[in-house]
Formats: structure tokens, C-alpha cells, sequence
């Protein structure tokens, strides 16, 4: 069990609670979790009442999402669970809010992730005019980033934004180095939005992330697991990022850019192709449960 805790809060990136069960019990804690379509369709019920042959209704699916984060909740602390909303690449703010402020009312912890697109700023921005809770999901650029803080000034709670490290690794691109360059732009900010290092593969990423000093990571079972056997290690001042692929190609550094935080939200470029694909990965995973296409 881990004696000393990271400033990093740790949170663990899955779908079922059970295994969220076995993670709090071999490490002692857990901070939060974050949920999104794709692993709650991985849910072991859910992939039972598939392989019997039942399709779920979509309110059947709302409802098993809902069950799911219900015994999620009081197993994690004060980062919360953070829930998805169906959203597709048509979707409009209003429909995500709508469903948004629903999901909100589920548990007491609730943070309502939101795509990082125009139209999910859209609803991030509305919804923390009603203190609800968010974090913007599928960051993939600085500019995102920059984005997420002008949509959400004046939030009550922590913003979360949430670069996925792993899937810029996945493409050549260093992933930390995003981490560490929303970091930098946010040093001259207010503080109100928190880093949520993402799509974390391996100990590395969640060293780098430490040591970049992320205030929040979400991390599969498997890797909290290794790291478990590996006896906990933390970044010292010897420790150096590998900055390789899977296959240990080195990766290509993503640049610093100096960006206002003061500019209108919508001025700055949401588009990434990593963000319209990851939506599409979602809505696929989504609809593979249903009865019907939605």
C-alpha cells in the first residue's frame, strides 16, 4: 500500500467498480475516476447482457451508465467521477447541457465531461453558469487548452481539461510535452482549471506527469497495478522522460506557444483531427450497445 501520496490526485480510468474496488484496496486510495462511452460499454455487466444477445434501449444504456457511476461514487474522494455525455460530431451545446445537468444529479461528485469542440465549450460555458461541474475531454493542442480556460472563467469548482497523452504518442508527437506546455500557460493564469494528464499507457507517463507537476492523472488498472509492483516509484531528481513510441522510436517535441488567455474563447483554433476521431470512437462504442442506431 502507498504510504506517501503524490501531489499528483490519482484517478483511475475505467468503467466498472469493481475493479475501481481492487485498485482503492492495493494502493489505499483513490482520488476519482473518469468514465466515457467506450468503457462503459467494456462494463463486465454490460458485456454479459450483450453476449446473451439483449441490445440495451437507449434509456436502458442511460440507466446502466447511471447504476455504474452510482457505485462508483462512494468509492473514490474529492476529484470526483467524471461522467460522459452522448455527444456526437452534430451534437449542439444545448442538447449536451441538457443531458449534462441530468447526469449531474446522479451522484454527489460529479464532474460532466464534454468534448473539447465549439460546441462543447458552448455547454462548458453554460454549465458553469449553473455550477455544474466539468471537464473537457479529448485535448489535444495548446490552443484547446487556452480555449477550455476563456469558456469557463468565473467556475466556483475546478475546471478540468484533459490532454490525452497516450493517442499524440500514438502519432509521433511527444504527449507530455502538451502537459508541460498547458502547464506553462497556465502559470499565468487564475488557477480555476486543472490539468488532467490522460491516456496514460505506461509508469513513464505517470512519472512525467508527477514530475511535471499535473494536479490530477487518470490511469488504467493495469498501469496503477504495475506501478503497484514496481513498489511505487517517484521521479527523483536523476529521473528522465523517455520520449519514445511503443516500439522506442524517439517522439517529436510539441512546441511552446506563447497564447492570451485573455482572448475571447472562441477566437482560438479548436480543430484536431485526434478530437473528431476520438468522438467518433466514442459514438461507435456507444451505438454498439444499442438496439438500433441512434
Amino acid at each position: 500500500m502507498l504510504t506517501n501520496r503524490p501531489k499528483t490526485k490519482l484517478l483511475v480510468d475505467g468503467g466498472d467498480p469493481e475493479e475501481t474496488f481492487r485498485i482503492k484496496s492495493l494502493i489505499g486510495f483513490v482520488d476519482g475516476q473518469t468514465t466515457n462511452p467506450s468503457l462503459i460499454a467494456k462494463n463486465p455487466e454490460i458485456q454479459k447482457r450483450l453476449a446473451s444477445g439483449h441490445q440495451l434501449s437507449e434509456q436502458e444504456e442511460k440507466d446502466a451508465y447511471k447504476k455504474i457511476v452510482q457505485s462508483i461514487s462512494p468509492l473514490v474522494g474529492d476529484a470526483g467521477v467524471s461522467i460522459e455525455v452522448f455527444a456526437d460530431l452534430s451534437s449542439r451545446a444545448e442538447e449536451m447541457l441538457a443531458l449534462g445537468q441530468e447526469m449531474f444529479t446522479w451522484i454527489p461528485n460529479a464532474y460532466v465531461k464534454y468534448p473539447c469542440t465549439h460546441e462543447g465549450l458552448r455547454a462548458a460555458e453554460m454549465s458553469v453558469q449553473k455550477s455544474i461541474r466539468v471537464n473537457i475531454t479529448l485535448c489535444f493542442s495548446q490552443e484547446q487548452a487556452a480555449a477550455v480556460y476563456g469558456a469557463t472563467k468565473g467556475s466556483k469548482e475546478p475546471v478540468y481539461v484533459s490532454p490525452f497523452v497516450g493517442r499524440l504518442d500514438d502519432q509521433g508527437e511527444d504527449g507530455m510535452d502538451l502537459v508541460r506546455n498547458i502547464k506553462k500557460m497556465y502559470e499565468r493564469s487564475d488557477g480555476h482549471v486543472h490539468v488532467l494528464a490522460a491516456s496514460i499507457r505506461t509508469i513513464n507517463h505517470l512519472l512525467c506527469s508527477f514530475l511535471l507537476g499535473a494536479e490530477l492523472a487518470t490511469v488504467p488498472s493495469k498501469v496503477l497495478q504495475e506501478w503497484a509492483a514496481a513498489g511505487f516509484p517517484m521521479p527523483d531528481q536523476d529521473f528522465k522522460y523517455k520520449a519514445v513510441d511503443a516500439k522506442g522510436k524517439p517522439l517529436k517535441p510539441m512546441p511552446y506557444k506563447e497564447l492570451d488567455l485573455n482572448l475571447p474563447w472562441d477566437t482560438f483554433d479548436l480543430a484536431h483531427k485526434l478530437t473528431t476521431q476520438g468522438i467518433q470512437k466514442f459514438v461507435a462504442d456507444y451505438r454498439s450497445t444499442l438496439r438500433r442506431s441512434a
